[in-house]
């Protein structure tokens, strides 16, 4: 039994002795290592930039001249017939843009919350356009005649309209995710515009009436007219230099960090500005830009 218990120790510390001579692989600890998980990347703290691209303007002019229209024709009985009449139309132009950001995030594991600012100027983001529109009124409502009378009220209405974008400034929020060294994010907020608007419209109205009588079985037609109503016809013109229109704007991007706190972005960019005028300009901007987080 002696020499059972001898030979038994003997064989254990050579198997000891041999184990410990082995390689030290991960899975013989009894785990792997962690390299095919992604590379960590904090997004985290203050960061400024500058960015470039392009802009598409859409201008909407169908109810640039109303305003004055209105005025030409109120108190009269052609306010409301011509109150709501398209001139012009919408157009659309395109323009380069260029300008800076600055803001701060905020990350919670893969999660990343920011507020961001950022100004644009617009190269010559010029557009105009002009249309007229002529219409028969008969007899309008508050119209006054005879009842034999008819009153034909001719209504012609030449207008042209231009704008010009020059820059704009936005506060926006932004939702990320921790890609790694990517950070794909949407945003949404607030912008304020400065542009520039005019508009000038011509009308010409003159009056028509045709009376008809009925006599002895016999009807007789007599127009009097066309006659000028100096009133009426006018032109009224309208300019402002530097306006600020309220809108919103909201997108999609993504940020790559290029090395340690520089990165690279590509973004996209609706912006809804409200009416300067009753002139409505909507703006689509696709930018890049190249910024540094501390």
């Amino acid at each position: 039994m002696r020499r059972l218990w001898l030979v038994a120790a003997v064989f254990g510390s050579m198997s000891a002795a041999h184990a410990a001579d082995m390689p030290d692989l991960p899975v013989l600890r009894g785990g792997f290592t962690d390299g095919l998980s992604k590379t960590a990347h904090n997004w985290d703290g203050a960061y400024f930039g500058v960015h470039g691209g392009y802009t598409t303007d859409t201008t909407d002019f169908s109810q640039s001249v109303v305003g004055l229209t209105n005025f030409i024709f109120r108190d009269s009985v052609l306010q409301q017939p011509t109150a709501s009449w398209s001139l012009m139309n919408k157009t659309t132009t395109q323009s380069t843009n260029f300008g800076a950001f600055v803001g701060r995030n905020w990350q919670w594991y893969d999660a990343i919350l920011g507020l961001e600012g950022t100004y644009s100027y617009f190269n010559n983001l010029y557009t105009q356009t002009s249309g007229s529109n002529q219409l028969d009124i008969i007899n309008p409502a508050g119209d006054v005649h005879p009842d034999n009378v008819t009153d034909h009220w001719n209504v012609k209405l030449t207008g042209t309209a231009a704008a010009q974008v020059k820059d704009m400034i936005s506060l926006r929020g932004r939702v990320g995710w921790d890609g790694g060294d990517f950070m794909p994010y949407a945003f949404a907020g607030a912008a304020v515009g400065r542009m520039d608007v005019s508009r000038t419209v011509t009308s010409d109205v003159s009056l028509t009436q045709v009376t008809t009588n009925t006599f002895g079985g016999v009807t007789t037609i007599v127009t009097n007219g066309p006659n000028a109503v100096p009133a009426q016809s006018q032109t009224q013109s309208q300019h402002r230099t530097n306006a600020f229109a309220v809108g919103w704007t909201a997108g999609l991007g993504v940020e790559y960090c290029i090395w340690d706190g520089l990165f690279a972005r590509v973004e996209y960019e609706y912006v809804r500005f409200s009416p300067v005028m009753n002139t409505s300009v909507t703006l689509n901007n696709a930018r890049v830009g190249l910024g540094y987080k501390f």
